[in-house]
């Protein structure tokens, strides 16, 4: 069945201004880029596929299409946003990176089982770099947290 997150894929304005922000500010490496000019259906097209390899072996991609619109805008945190797991330690330090690169922060938001900081990246997603706290597995645990019967309850209560 499911293993594991190989790759998440979100389209970027400018592959370098991505590099940039992904490998150098938040340190992770480029592994691959390729160009797409032909889609498996035989159509032609100029795209630029990157990855940035996480510490689990997992990558962030991005798809540069600069003949296919899309609407970039700032999203909402609610809409759409990138968390990405760090030690507790490395969240002041990169906190201070982000404020002195002139980068949109925000932080430190304490979640009780998670402590979190956020950026802006140059596409307008929100990156969220997350550290676990004591009590993260509990929380987290099904069989311990009532996640079912809370999401029951959201169903019912917002067909009133």
């Amino acid at each position: 069945m499911i293993r594991k997150l190989h790759h998440n894929a979100y389209r970027c304005r400018d592959s370098e201004e991505t590099r940039r922000f992904y490998q150098e500010f938040l340190g992770l490496p480029l592994a691959e880029a390729f160009e797409i000019n032909e889609t498996k259906s035989g159509r032609k097209t100029s795209v630029l596929h990157s990855f940035y390899q996480l510490d689990d072996g997992s990558y962030l991609a991005f798809f540069e299409a600069p003949d296919m619109p899309f609407e970039f805008k700032e999203q909402h945190d609610f809409d759409l946003h990138i968390a990405l797991e760090v030690a507790p330690e490395v969240l002041p330090d990169m906190l201070a990176k982000g404020r002195a690169a002139g980068i949109q922060t925000r932080g430190i938001s304490d979640h009780g089982m998670i402590h979190s900081i956020y950026f802006r990246d140059p596409n307008g997603y929100v990156i969220e770099l997350t550290a676990k706290m004591p009590g993260h597995e509990a929380a987290m645990d099904p069989a311990r947290n009532g996640a079912r019967a809370k999401l029951d309850r959201w169903q019912q209560a917002k067909a009133h």
